[in-house]
């Protein structure tokens, strides 16, 4: 479904403490923008921002960066992450909410801003064999994370799709990665520290399983 354009979200988003209007200038800088250095743990595609807003203001010994590309869901996100930081009474200066492009990521992140966990949670499918190289799991991007995600950082990684899942197996085993926790029905697993995502949610809601995995960059 497109999203409609809301004139309103660009200057929401600039007006807010917490976004990040021109990360490519914060390459090699990023531990520097937070109140305390401590590990950063990255979302990448934060879309509405529910999981994002959630696992932020309950982590407050952690930095986050959140990302997505569109001004209409990064606003809807920016509101959440309010809302959940009010209701734990702490303020935002653990998180930075920024649009970006995610294949472009060593546009913004360096070897210097070393990431121990990055999320990729429900991420296009791309199931075309023209564009399966767009998928955020596909090793031409993990082999962008691997420069900054630290030795023994994990990607933990959520989808709907099947076939995304099972080739994703494959580029993650590719790129030196080990798997350390899979499940093709995480609702149903033991698995303790999951946050639902919006599209989880509903898709769970359909009686669709969630498959996930948790790889971790060799030391």
């Amino acid at each position: 479904m497109r999203l409609r354009k809301l004139a309103w979200s660009r200057p929401a988003l600039e007006a807010c403490s917490f976004f990040i209007k021109t990360p490519t200038e914060y390459i090699g800088k990023w531990h520097g923008i937070f109140e305390k250095r401590q590990e950063i743990w990255l979302e990448l595609g934060c879309g509405r921002g529910g999981f994002i807003s959630k696992l932020a203001s309950s982590n407050p010994d952690k930095n986050f960066i959140a990302i997505d590309i569109k001004d209409e869901v990064l606003v809807r996100a920016k509101e959440k992450i309010e809302n959940e930081y009010a209701k734990a009474n702490l303020t935002t200066n653990n998180i930075a909410l920024l649009s970006h492009e995610i294949l472009l990521i060593h546009k913004m992140l360096s070897e210097k801003d070393v990431v121990n966990r990055i999320f990729i949670n429900f991420c296009n499918p791309w199931s075309r064999n023209t564009l399966k190289k767009r998928r955020l799991t596909h090793p031409a991007q993990l082999n962008q994370y691997k420069s900054f995600l630290s030795p023994g950082g994990q990607i933990w990684f959520k989808t709907d799709d099947f076939p995304l899942f099972n080739d994703s197996i494959n580029y993650f085993k590719q790129c030196g990665f080990e798997i350390v926790y899979i499940t093709n029905d995480l609702h149903g697993s033991s698995f303790d520290q999951n946050i639902e995502t919006e599209h989880e949610k509903l898709f769970s809601s359909q009686g669709i399983k969630i498959n996930f995995l948790i790889a971790e960059k060799s030391l």
